[in-house]
Order: structure tokens, then C-alpha cells, then sequence
């Protein structure tokens, strides 16, 4: 029979391959569907008895050129035969052979039998690849799933020393012979055993320079999405120096497909730039076959999966608006980007996220796993989910989530919580508040670790205005504020509530209430006339920012993002006094007090100092540079996330997508645009390369001088976060300094 789909034309044949058990007639297909992932499936009546071959020829009368494409046991019932590739624009047949599992058949004509090659878990056989069979420790024949793939695969920074461009990817080294006959022949190689094309040669006995022969390597891109459409997508890519024709491209690109059977249409040919000259002569060809290409410009865009921090996570999954608060043990799955959020259990949205945003240094600092997946609420594997409880794990190549006990949710919180209290240092003989260039380093136990490092900035030789001038305030003002109006009462009594402890939204309506209180609170008269001295020093006219800066945040291993607030002071507001307690206030905010209860962290011992500086406004752009690249993970680079204007980096606007730049250490003109801003018109560059070459010298400053600092050797793991923006006159101000959390 013949049936029409789309501009395919599909035969359907029963095939009787021996006389001896065939019975005549024809073998009909239930129905044939496109799916998806853009790939064919024929459902098939079948019996346990028999297994089935499926075929493809590129015309009707073209027996010579035709290919088995995939292979399947029978059931009692129906069974789905799947074309490995997408539906390529132009014409396409098929047939369907059925085979008797007692009488099998040799597709690959290897003198090992269909049956016991399609029974084979360990790669070691496949009935579509005429291979001699070698110990998995040097490779396989058939790549059977993505762990198998991950067990091939090298991954890592020494690859073999004539591939500096596989450096930190993913990927397993092939070898194809015989491309140019009718029975080519692929080897998958263990690339942890064997770096390089020739070790593996040596040991299977391919010698070098024969006919037909091809090499390359497939590599794994886990933030693309690929003709299938799902997350994960693998390219096939041969030497850079090679530009091998359309049909020999072709050739190996159903070779791969047919033998890597979990890929499921997310396979695309690579280009090196040598290739391209070839490629656009035949262009068309490829077109018509529907080979996809990708380029290096490619392997950025269309992100679909990003892992903003791997970990594993337990806890209840809730799908959840924007303005609802989750507790510490839901793993949350947000339709939208949060500006904050208290401890969690895991995080997915599924709007791309800013790496540099308060959520995933959250997420960071918290150990919890988070990954923007796009369309996860949608996805069956996640919502059936929903309300469940649940184990999520985020790695740097894709996510695992599937549904866990009550048992393995309590578990994992109590191995992750620390026993014993925990007391922060607070230095309270400090009791004058001091300019910036009258704070050590050293003085973050008095000031805070963010005034102690802005004071700090001071010191590393930058032009005049790039580290704005300032004055820090001492915790003692804050304890003597707690003491005079007998706060730390209203806390011992706040904490021993049980309704406190146990009722999440009671906890966060009494903590809102005590922080109306404190705000209402009164200070000493030394205290006032201090801060109206204070408020002196800066100009009539000028909104001083107050910038909380506690004694347990900004710390190496704990950064304490986004978990207090800090305010603007306008010149018409009266008083600094008023938004002095508005950041004394924030010390109670919920995300905060549920972060220190978690590490058992003493409240009443925490403490908060103030960091003051005249405010920018109407600023150009700003932005987040680490002195590493914790995203991508690429050597000797500085990853840089910056937006236009006055829409923030850590607390991005909803849809905000900030411009992402790998910035090189050490090479004065080495940068890569990973993606731009969706805030400006036409790809316009933000950080032009002038603004570039301006940030690389202060970002080796600090990188280099804040080692030193924290005593830290030249082999230890270490990285500084920095904020910036571009003012409105055009000058890079830093606005802070503080250790990246791995």
C-alpha cells in the first residue's frame, strides 16, 4: 500500500525474506505519524515472535541505495518503528521487513545474527554497524543510551595536545572507514582511554590513511535544543582541516544516527570554517537531505537549558506565582523570574535567568540546585510531579527529577544543617562612624565585609571616581539602637513563640511586624546628632545610598546576596536617622532570618553595619563581572553580565536577558559576545571593546590584590564578584567587591 504524509511518500511492504517459513500478503502499517521531534513513526501490528526492520531508499526504484534506519522486537500487540532522523523536505520511501526471531536475519552481513546484536546492552555489537567487536575500555560499536555516552566521553582540560579546541567540552572521538564503499563502518572510541584518533587505531588495527576513512568527534551541547526539540543537543564534527563532500558528510551522518539510538533527532553536522566553502556550493543537497548545520555563532543562541547551579536538591515541588513564599523545603518551579526569594530546596524557571542575579547567588550560597528549563511546566516528566515530593539534580550537562519519600527529604535536610550554633563576630569597640579611607581591610569584624572591601577598592591605585568615596557605619550604633529601645527583648520573646517556629506565615507576619517596630524605634541624642554630622558631610543636593553590610554576608563561602535591603535617601526625606532603621529593619527580613535559622546561625548575636555614598542616578548601564567563568567554564576568562540603563543585573526586570561577554585575563583585545542585551536595538554592544579594555586591568586588580588579602595561594580556587555601572557622565563605577561562592 501506499500512503501520503506531508510531501514523503511512505511504501509499505511486507518483505518475506526466506520461503521456507513465509506466508504471502501484504504487511500493513496501523498508521504512520509525525511527531514531535519532527521524526516518522510507523505503529505496527506485531507479534513476540518476530522483529522488525525498517527501511529507507531515496526513490522508489533505488534498491541499491536503500538503508536499514531502525530495528525492534516484536510484542503481542503493536510496536513503534522511529525513523532516527527528522523528515527531510524531499521525497523518502520505506518498507517494513519482518523477521522470525528463531530465523534471524544479518542486516550488516557481519556473520553475527540481528537477534543476538539487537539483544547487546554493552555496545559491543550493533546490527547496523559491521564492526570488529573491542573491549568497552577502547570503545563500542553502538552507543546505547547518554549514560553510555557520558561513561565514552572525555570531559575535561587536557585533551589530546593536537585538540586545544575540545578543551572543557563534552565528547567521545569516532572512526569511520570504508565511507567511500557500501559498508562503512563506525567505531566509537572510550576518548578517557583514548585522546587521540591514532592510539585507538593502533588497537583496533585501522591503519592509517586507508580508503574511505573519516574522523572526528561528537560533541554534547546540554544548553542547545536541536531539530527535536528537546534539551541536549550532539554534533558531529570532523578534523578542522577536513571538507569532506555532501555525500560522504551524508554517509556519516546516517552512520551516527543509526548507531547512537537515544538521540533522538538532535544531531547536527558542524562547521569549521574550512568546510564552509564546500558547504554553500551544496548547500541545497543538505537542504533537501534536512541535515541541520551549526556553526561556532550557533552554539550560544537558543539556549533551552541552563544550569545556573549544580547540586541536588529533595524537597515538595510547587508550581508557584511570583508573589507567593515558598519555605525552605519546596523545590519551587517559577513561570516567571522572582526578584527574591528565602532558602529553598531547588529552583527551576523556565524564563531564562541572569547567572549573576540575587536567585542564583541564592542559590549559590545555599547549595540548592537551580536551572532555567524551558517550558518545564509543560513538560510530563515535571508536572506529573507537582505536589509531590520529589529528588532534583542539576549537573553542568542536564537534570535529573523523579519522585522521592518522606524518608529521603528529612534525611537530606538533616545531614545539610549544621548542629551546634553558630556565633558571627561582631566588634562593637568601634563606636565612630569613619570615612572610607580610614577602614582597613581588616575592619570587616566592626564594619562589615562590604564597607571593609569598598574602603579596601581605595587602596588598589584606580582613577579618581571609579571607587566612590564614602563613609562606613560601626555595628556598635545598631546594638546601641537594639539596647535603647530594648529591641533584643522583643527578639528573645519573638524566638521563643511556638507559633513562631512552626507556622511559616506566622513567622513571616511577625517578623514584618518587628520590623515596623524597629523602623518606629527611637535613638539615643548621641547617636542623632552623629548621623546629622554625618548627613553634613555629604552636599544638600545629594541622595546618599545606604548599603546594608552585616557580619554574615559577603563572606568565602557564604556571599549572603540579596538577603537585606539597602535605601536611597533623598534630600527631601529629613533626617538620615529614617533610612538608617529601614536597613537596621531589614536585618528581619524573612529570606534573611530563614537563611541564618537553617545554619543554625545566633540572631541576636547578628549584626548590622551601613555603608554610605553618594547615589547614581540616570546611569548608563550596569553589570556583574566575575574573575572567572563559573557559567561556561572556560580557562583564563572573566565572565561579565551587563544591562542597559538602570535595569539591574541582580534583580532583573521580568524578560530582562542580560549582555553576557567572555572577557580574556590576559589577551588585551580577546573577548567573546556570548549573547546581547534584549534591552537594545540591534545588537548593540553595551560594553564596547574601549569600555573592555578599561574593566580587564581592574578586574585583575582586584582578582590578584583580594587573593593576597584573603591569604589564599596562586593554586587555590578563587574568584572575586564585582558590581559596576557606567554612570552619566561615562565612567566605570565600582559599586562592589566581594568573594565568588563556588
Amino acid at each position: 500500500m501506499t500512503i501520503s504524509l506531508r510531501p514523503v511518500i511512505l511504501i509499505l511492504i511486507a518483505f518475506l525474506t526466506s520461503t521456507a517459513w513465509a506466508q504471502n500478503g501484504l504487511f500493513n502499517a496501523g498508521s504512520v505519524t509525525h511527531g514531535d521531534d519532527n521524526r516518522l513513526r510507523f505503529e505496527v501490528p506485531s507479534s513476540s515472535e518476530y522483529y522488525y526492520v525498517l527501511h529507507r531508499r531515496p526513490a522508489l526504484d533505488d534498491v541499491s541505495n536503500e538503508m536499514p534506519v531502525a530495528m525492534q522486537f516484536g510484542e503481542d500487540g503493536v510496536i513503534t518503528l522511529t525513523e532516527p532522523l527528522g523528515i527531510a523536505p524531499s521525497q523518502g520511501y520505506y518498507r517494513i521487513q519482518q523477521f522470525p526471531r528463531d530465523f534471524p536475519g544479518d542486516i550488516d552481513d557481519d556473520g553475527i545474527d540481528d537477534v543476538e546484536e539487537l539483544s547487546d546492552t554493552t555496545g559491543r555489537l550493533s546490527p547496523f554497524n559491521e564492526t570488529e567487536s573491542v573491549p568497552f575500555r577502547d570503545g563500542v560499536s553502538r552507543v546505547l543510551s547518554r549514560q553510555m555516552f557520558r561513561d565514552l566521553s572525555y570531559h575535561g582540560l587536557e585533551p589530546s595536545s593536537r585538540d586545544p579546541h575540545l578543551e572543557n567540552l563534552e565528547y567521545v572521538k569516532f572512526y569511520l572507514v570504508n565511507a567511500n564503499t557500501g559498508n562503512p563502518t563506525v567505531y566509537f572510541q572510550n576518548t578517557v582511554t583514548h585522546r587521540s584518533h591514532p592510539s585507538f587505531g593502533n588497537v583496533v588495527g585501522i591503519r592509517r590513511g586507508g580508503n574511505g576513512e573519516m574522523r572526528g568527534e561528537i560533541v554534547y551541547h546540554p544548553f542547545l535544543s536541536g531539530p527535536g526539540g528537546k534539551p541536549g543537543l550532539y554534533h558531529i564534527q570532523f578534523q578542522p582541516n577536513d571538507d569532506y563532500p555532501f555525500d560522504e558528510v551524508k554517509i556519516a551522518f546516517e552512520m551516527m544516527a543509526r548507531n547512537l539510538p537515544f538521540i533522538e533527532n538532535n544531531l547536527v553536522y558542524y562547521l569549521f570554517p574550512r568546510a564552509e566553502t564546500v558547504y554553500n556550493r551544496e548547500k541545497a543537497l543538505y537542504d533537501a537531505a534536512g541535515i541541520p548545520v551549526l556553526r561556532e555563532d550557533d552554539v550560544y543562541a537558543d539556549i533551552s537549558f541552563l544550569p545556573l547551579n549544580p547540586a541536588e536538591g529533595y524537597g515538595l515541588l510547587r508550581l508557584m506565582e511570583l508573589d507567593e513564599r515558598p519555605n525552605s523545603r519546596d523545590v519551587v518551579l517559577f513561570q516567571g523570574l522572582p526578584n527574591e526569594m528565602p532558602r529553598v530546596g531547588g529552583v527551576i524557571t523556565t524564563v531564562a535567568q541572569t547567572p549573576l542575579s540575587h536567585v542564583n547567588l541564592r542559590a549559590i550560597q545555599d547549595n540548592v540546585p537551580n536551572a532555567f528549563i524551558k517550558d518545564a511546566a509543560n513538560d510530563e516528566t515535571i508536572s506529573a510531579l507537582i505536589g509531590k515530593y520529589v529528588y532534583y539534580k542539576v549537573d553542568e550537562v542536564g537534570y535529573e527529577i523523579r519522585e522521592a519519600t518522606l524518608a529521603e527529604v528529612d534525611s537530606h535536610y538533616i545531614d545539610r544543617r549544621p548542629t551546634e550554633t553558630q556565633t558571627p563576630i561582631r566588634n562593637l569597640a568601634v563606636t565612630e562612624y569613619r570615612d572610607l579611607d580610614s577602614i582597613d581591610f581588616a575592619d570587616s569584624s566592626a564594619f562589615g565585609v562590604k564597607a571593609a572591601n569598598m574602603a579596601t577598592l581605595h587602596t588598589f591605585g584606580f582613577d579618581e571616581g571609579v571607587v566612590p568615596d564614602g563613609y562606613g557605619l560601626p555595628f556598635y550604633f545598631y546594638d546601641e539602637f537594639m539596647k535603647h529601645n530594648d529591641f533584643y527583648t522583643q527578639v528573645e520573646v519573638m524566638l521563643a513563640e511556638s507559633g513562631f517556629r512552626a507556622d511559616t506565615e506566622t513567622r513571616e507576619q511577625t517578623l514584618e511586624a518587628f520590623r515596623d517596630t524597629l523602623k518606629d524605634g527611637t535613638m539615643p541624642n548621641w547617636m542623632t546628632t552623629a548621623l546629622t554630622e554625618l548627613q553634613g558631610q555629604f552636599p544638600d543636593d545629594t541622595p546618599i545610598r545606604t548599603r546594608s553590610s552585616t557580619n554574615n554576608e559577603d563572606l568565602p563561602g557564604f556571599s549572603g546576596a540579596g538577603l537585606y535591603d539597602s535605601f536611597t535617601h533623598n534630600p527631601d526625606e529629613g533626617h538620615l536617622a529614617k533610612s538608617i532603621k529601614q536597613v537596621y529593619a531589614s536585618l528581619w527580613n524573612f529570606r534573611a532570618f530563614e537563611e541564618r535559622e537553617f545554619f543554625r546561625i545566633d540572631h541576636a548575636a547578628t549584626a548590622m553595619g551601613v555603608l554610605l555614598h553618594p547615589n547614581f542616578k540616570d546611569e548608563i548601564a550596569n553589570g556583574v563581572a566575575v574573575t572567572d567563568d563559573p557559567l561556561y567554564q572556560t580557562q583564563g576568562n572573566y565572565y561579565l553580565n551587563t544591562q542597559i540603563g538602570e535595569n539591574l543585573v541582580t534583580n532583573p526586570e521580568d524578560q530582562s536577558s542580560p549582555e553576557e561577554v567572555l572577557l580574556s585575563a590576559s589577551n588585551s583585545s580577546d573577548y567573546t559576545v556570548v549573547s546581547f542585551s534584549n534591552q537594545v536595538a540591534n545588537n548593540e554592544q553595551i560594553l564596547t571593546t574601549t569600555r573592555l579594555r578599561e574593566l580587564r586591568p581592574m578586574l585583575n586588580t582586584i582578582h590578584s590584590r583580594f587573593r593576597s588579602l584573603y591569604g589564599l595561594s596562586i593554586q587555590a580556587q578563587f574568584a572575586m564578584e564585582m558590581e559596576f555601572k557606567i554612570t552619566a557622565d561615562g565612567q566605570i563605577s565600582i559599586k562592589q567587591a566581594r568573594p565568588w561562592v563556588y
